[in-house]
């Protein structure tokens, strides 16, 4: 077997969970990283005992053999990355959002079916097997027709006024925060479960925290860490902590989404209901490893994860016996578990994970969000 050489740009939060994720595949080896700052780029080679780092993104993927880039930097570069590094003939997956507008992501979905590259977008959250358990269920109509779907995404991480992160700066992250950065992940979740699609959405938003306090030194997401007063200085706020959407869908039915970054105790719990005319869904991402079914005439039933219970198209992205739990760090293995097998064979005609295809519609579903709350209307998508 031929090693594939990966780099990763951008070593924040979910930067080094690409490399830990890349690490447990066969025949991958993470070669070089990098980072805007040279200086976090050093700590986190030293830290990940990876010898090649760059500060310059040119460089990265100039250095030599690099098959895959993986793009964990801030919302803004995006775009010109993937670009970049598809034009040199890399095969390139992107955090969500996939860019900063939708002629961007346009652009980028073109430039990835011309290209032949594997182009895909880390929506990791599919793969949860029992996320893809009830998609298999639906789709063998065990589900039956969708009447009604509930949704939330609760965080707590920006409870504080003390809390800051670059996604609070519009000019890094885009106009919206909360919708762009976990729901995003639920509403892909939404489609890619039930099979529908969203058509019109009805949105409010409520920013918190109109003021934050910045630190005048980096502090990365989920530190915790505190600051003195002298360490922060005071900024205006303009997008959201929290937003509520509801939610139309093609067969005619409803649903309503929360997503909200200041809920305390809330570390980074999803939670979706779907009710169908068959039974009902329910999960929850902190308990990963169990499916709740609900059911009419008969005793409601929950499923543990395990290969020899799930439906057969889930078994592929479960390494462990029932019993033996897998969780947050497990989806990235799996979702580029399946990516390697194009990036290694050829980009496959019908790809199993999400694509810049996908990165594309959850950009649009954004924009409409926030025109909705700017214009307290329905919005078609």
């Amino acid at each position: 077997m031929n090693t594939i050489k990966a780099a990763v740009a951008g070593l924040g939060f979910i930067g080094p969970a690409h490399v830990e994720a890349l690490r447990r595949l066969p025949g991958i080896e993470v070669v070089a990283i990098s980072d805007v700052s040279l200086e976090v780029a050093e700590k986190k080679a030293e830290e990940l005992g990876i010898k090649h780092f760059y500060s310059d993104f040119d460089e990265l993927i100039n250095h030599p053999g690099i098959d895959c880039v993986h793009i964990c930097t801030p919302n803004n570069l995006h775009y010109p990355m993937a670009k970049d590094a598809l034009k040199h003939g890399i095969h390139v997956v992107c955090e969500k959002p996939l860019a900063m507008t939708i002629n961007e992501a346009v652009y980028l979905n073109e430039l990835g079916i011309k290209s032949g590259l594997v182009n895909a977008v880390h929506f990791n959250i599919r793969y949860y097997p029992l996320v893809r358990h009830m998609r298999a269920a639906r789709m063998k109509g065990e589900l039956g027709e969708v009447y009604s779907v509930i949704g939330s995404y609760l965080q707590d991480w920006l409870f504080y006024e003390t809390d800051y992160n670059w996604r609070l700066e519009a000019d890094k992250s885009g106009e919206s925060k909360a919708i762009a950065d976990i729901g995003s992940h639920l509403m892909d979740l939404l489609e890619y479960i039930t099979g529908l699609q969203i058509v019109e959405v009805m949105a409010d938003f409520a920013t918190i925290h109109p003021t934050r306090k910045k630190p005048l030194k980096p502090i990365e997401t989920y530190s915790g860490k505190l600051l003195r007063p002298e360490d922060y200085e005071n900024v205006p706020i303009e997008t959201e902590d929290y937003a509520t959407v509801m939610l139309r869908f093609n067969n005619g039915k409803k649903g309503v989404i929360t997503v909200s970054q200041v809920s305390a105790g809330r570390k980074n719990q999803l939670k979706l209901e779907i009710a169908g005319s068959g039974l009902t869904f329910a999960w929850n991402s902190e308990n990963p490893n169990e499916l709740w079914t609900g059911k009419r005439d008969s005793a409601n039933e929950v499923l543990m994860r395990d290969p020899s219970l799930v439906d057969k198209d889930s078994r592929g992205i479960i390494s462990f016996p029932g019993g033996h739990n897998e969780g947050f760090p497990d989806t990235s293995k799996q979702i580029f578990k399946e990516i390697y097998e194009d990036v290694r064979n050829g980009r496959s005609t019908n790809p199993p994970y999400p694509t810049f295809k996908d990165g594309l519609r959850e950009l649009i579903l954004c924009e409409k969000i926030i025109e909705s709350n700017k214009k307290q209307i329905w919005v078609k998508v």
